[in-house]
């Protein structure tokens, strides 16, 4: 993959991150790096004084360094600055942190040698992994805990993961064949002053969400036909009243995938109208869809954006003191997807609910297990769905309302965009879980169903895919049996992607 700084899409990020793929700058990128480097080699040299170049940081930014003390200045930055704690970033992180620092940095406003980047990208292709502890920024001055644990490896100190083995970092660069760098001016400071580990976690939850969205309409669908739903509540004239994308897109996938299904019904055949979390399906997956679409065009903005400071116009002769450090875009829109994608499995958790209670099952038998009783069936998935929406509500909490003051008061206002991708990370993974429990119960609810209308009744052409590869991995409850790896296998195809994927392979684009 070839970056330049300017296209970077959140797909190219997990091609990177995920799979594997290789990077390398574009010539042109090469030129603008090389460019501004000099310019700021003449900065040095003419002993101008110039923020983070020949001064200290933060509050120190009075305190002018000598020119013999600029390299020490930028190690000292370094070390200073590795203060992370908790848990260590997974890998696939890690590695989206390194690209989009790769990528931030070829886009020439920053300063920094070549050389000292392709360390970097050879890092990255080779498989040097830093291990960057997942707590300690506060989204501005940018993300500068974690990146700087990021560039101790670059130097040979802190430690990283090299095929699967945890070494300190000068041991790793020695065995993969990468020679560590002594940071010159400006360069300590161009590789930690950004948004990297925000966009990071920010982007792969993303992907993850998008595909979310894309699963809850499945699932809904599926939930529909076990209910004997009613369709008409999809129908195009009554998105084209109120227009939203999202709710156009969301009702177009559910009539897509429920084309031809013998088990939902027509307005007034068995039921006037169903319930809120079938029939409302459209307008709220499809507000989750907007936001999610909002969310990506924000992030594509930011992962192809110079977000350190200060930021070198050569070609101005300006070196500018700005703020794009400043992770306040991100913070609220990682806040904004956390809410939008609670919603998924807050809806999904109440058909979850109507699925096993008899009172509102449409005459499945209760928990949708037989011998009641001595079978408990699924009555627990829907206490373990209903305890992650509850905990999504507490990680919902906006982390951008909040700042702290840091550096004397110097950097006074913060986003914590890195604690609100986290928490939305972790939404994420919860709304997994519980898409999970929910494919769990209405593939029971299908098979309980069939025995009430006849084994031969048809599925939609979309459900009845999805129904099959839940079935080649999950079989039917006949008797209790321990769920939780049920539900496991179940997350795994949800996170995979594989459900969407096969289905748009038969019935066309899901949106």
């Amino acid at each position: 993959m070839i970056v330049n700084g300017e296209n970077l899409t959140i797909q190219d990020i997990v091609k990177v991150a995920v799979m594997g793929e290789k990077v390398q700058l574009s010539p042109e990128s090469i030129q603008k790096i090389q460019k501004s480097r000099e310019y700021v080699e003449q900065i040095i040299q003419k002993d101008d004084i110039v923020y983070g170049v020949t001064t200290g940081f933060g509050k120190f930014c009075n305190v002018v360094i000598s020119p013999e003390d600029t390299r020490k200045l930028q190690l000292n930055l370094i070390r200073s600055h590795s203060v992370g704690i908790g848990e260590y970033f997974p890998e696939e992180v890690v590695r989206a942190m390194m690209l989009l620092r790769i990528n931030a940095l070829a886009k020439g406003y920053s300063g920094i040698r070549l050389s000292t980047l392709q360390t970097l990208l050879d890092m990255l292709n080779k498989g040097v992994i830093p291990r960057v502890p997942s707590q300690g920024s506060l989204g501005a001055s940018g993300d500068l805990v974690p990146l700087a644990h990021m560039v101790l490896v670059m130097i040979g100190e802190g430690e990283a993961v090299y095929k699967g083995e945890v070494l300190p970092g000068e041991k790793v660069m020695e065995i993969a064949g990468i020679k560590p760098i002594s940071l010159e001016a400006k360069e300590g400071l161009a590789l930690i002053n950004g948004t990297q580990a925000m966009s990071a976690v920010g982007s792969l939850a993303l992907a993850k969400a998008v595909n979310l969205s894309k699963t809850a309409d499945i699932c809904g669908a599926l939930n529909l036909e076990a209910l004997n739903g009613i369709i008409d509540a999809f129908d195009e004239k009554v998105q084209a009243v109120r227009p939203h994308s999202g709710q156009k897109l969301c009702a177009a996938n559910i009539k897509k995938l429920l084309e031809g299904s013998e088990f939902i019904t027509r307005q007034g055949e068995f039921k006037v109208q169903d319930a809120y979390v079938l029939r409302c399906m459209p307008q709220v997956h499809g507000a989750v869809k907007d936001a999610l679409s909002h969310v990506k065009n924000v992030i594509e903005i930011e992962i192809n954006s110079a977000t350190d400071n200060p930021l070198i116009f050569p070609d101005d002769g300006r070196v500018i003191s700005g703020g794009n450090f400043h992770g306040e875009p991100v913070a609220i829109n990682m806040d904004y997807m956390g809410i939008a994608v609670s919603e998924l499995a807050s809806i999904s958790e109440r058909r979850i609910e109507r699925l096993v209670n008899p009172n509102l099952n449409e005459g499945l038998p209760a928990f949708l297990t037989g011998n009641g009783g001595l079978n408990s069936g699924l009555m627990i998935s829907q206490y373990t769905a209903a305890s992650l929406v509850s905990e999504n509500k507490v990680l919902a909490h906006p982390a951008s309302v909040d700042s702290i003051p840091s550096s004397a008061n110097q950097e006074d206002h913060v986003s914590m965009g890195t604690i609100a991708a986290r928490k939305a990370m972790k939404i994420v993974e919860n709304t997994q879980n519980v898409l999970a429990i929910e494919l769990l119960c209405a593939t029971q609810a299908i098979d309980l169903r069939r025995a009430k209308m006849g084994r031969s009744t048809k599925l939609g052409k979309g459900t009845q895919i999805v129904y099959e590869l839940v079935r080649k991995q999950v079989p039917q409850i006949e008797e209790d049996r321990v769920l939780s790896e049920d539900v496991k296998t179940l997350a795994k195809l949800v996170d995979s992607g594989q459900l969407a994927r096969a289905v748009e392979e038969w019935i066309g684009e899901l949106r």
